[in-house]
């Protein structure tokens, strides 16, 4: 099993959502180191959710990846914020993975804590301009963060 930490903005999707929805596809991806990370994902991964471009951002809670090499839709979709002109069905740039809530941790874990407690080399999230939406999370960290929330 691999862990990731998976960005998104809670006034466009939250953990809350995912806990009322139950799974969903993490779709919008359109960086294609993120994209390659998504890629790499495996059936029963962990994923640290987290709550960016809010006030404090950090992380909300904890899902598993439940399905994975999937066609993300939004890239056909000429309404979409995420159409993507140059992919086809038939070659398909941007693939991701379905997600099941596990979580919402009982204590948030904003991101001057994670940035108090791990070096950017350990942990890209706190790496000063990173803006990865997908990254991985080394096996160390992710129990470090366990007893964070």
């Amino acid at each position: 099993m691999n862990y990731w930490l998976m960005k998104s903005e809670p006034d466009v999707y939250s953990i809350d959502h995912l806990a009322e929805g139950g799974t969903t596809i993490w779709d919008g991806v359109r960086n294609y180191q993120a994209r390659n990370f998504l890629r790499t994902m495996s059936i029963g991964d962990l994923a640290f959710f987290y709550h960016s471009n809010c006030k404090p951002p950090g992380i909300a809670g904890l899902m598993e990846v439940i399905e994975t090499n999937i066609v993300d839709p939004t890239q056909f979709q000429r309404e979409s914020n995420y159409f993507d002109p140059k992919s086809t069905p038939e070659n398909p740039r941007w693939q991701t993975v379905k997600v099941t809530f596990k979580a919402k941790f009982s204590q948030f874990i904003p991101l001057k804590t994670l940035k108090e407690t791990f070096d950017p080399e350990n942990l890209l999230v706190v790496k000063k301009g990173n803006r990865l939406s997908v990254m991985p999370v080394s096996e160390t960290v992710a129990r470090k963060i366990f007893r964070l929330c």
